[in-house]
């Protein structure tokens, strides 16, 4: 189920990236090449664009300049964007994941049913698989989110914050598995303030209002 994938023709590149909010820039300029089986963190002051950044990664936001991205991918945002009074279990949430690569709506095999579970085993919330998302504490629904992202299972994983708020055993959780998963050859970003992932990173790209300070 983590088997080391192909990475073959997979790449996640961004050349001369502009981004404009109300007439100012939030990103200007910015070149990024991104390997997979790297484990690679954004840094910067709040406000220096990095979760920008992400987003053009994740092709959710317009920008100008080249962005190249093969493969799948999967991104996973600081916070939930699941209203509260949506009556979903965590295995609800998990299997959105799958569904990305099986198509919305079509009924999962036991591959896809298969990996769902191993994605909570993962991240040790299997137990909690009937329980409503929303009855979770916040570093339970930030586990759960994460599940989904290996779930999709990508070439391309994107973590906005993945430990900001959660006590030491979660983050240690989260920082086993991206680091894992990097080891089997996904390219792994993540924005963090966090000083542990950033230790674990191999490739670190430091922002400042809007452009790249430091990248290596």
């Amino acid at each position: 189920m983590t088997s080391p994938r192909s990475t073959s023709g997979t790449e996640a590149r961004l050349t001369g990236i502009h981004v404009a909010y109300d007439g100012g820039a939030a990103l200007s300029g910015v070149g990024v090449e991104f390997a997979p089986g790297t484990l690679a963190v954004i840094t910067g002051p709040n406000g220096a664009g990095k979760s920008t950044l992400l987003e053009v990664l994740a092709g959710t936001r317009e920008h100008g300049g080249e962005r190249r991205v093969s493969g799948t991918t999967a991104f996973v945002p600081q916070r939930a964007a699941i209203p509260a009074g949506l009556p979903v279990s965590v295995q609800d949430v998990v299997s959105v994941g799958a569904w990305g690569r099986l198509g919305m709506w079509r009924r999962m095999d036991a591959a896809a049913r298969a990996l769902v579970e191993h994605s909570m085993d993962r991240l040790d919330i299997r137990g909690l698989a009937r329980h409503p998302f929303a009855s979770l504490s916040g570093g339970q629904q930030q586990r759960a989110l994460l599940a989904q992202g290996l779930a999709r299972d990508a070439d391309l994983l994107l973590l906005d914050e993945p430990t900001t708020g959660l006590d030491s055993a979660s983050s240690l959780r989260i920082r086993t598995v991206l680091r894992d998963e990097a080891a089997r050859g996904v390219a792994v970003v993540c924005v963090s303030h966090d000083p542990a992932v950033i230790g674990d990173a191999e490739h670190r790209v430091h922002l400042e209002e809007g452009r790249i300070r430091s990248d290596g």
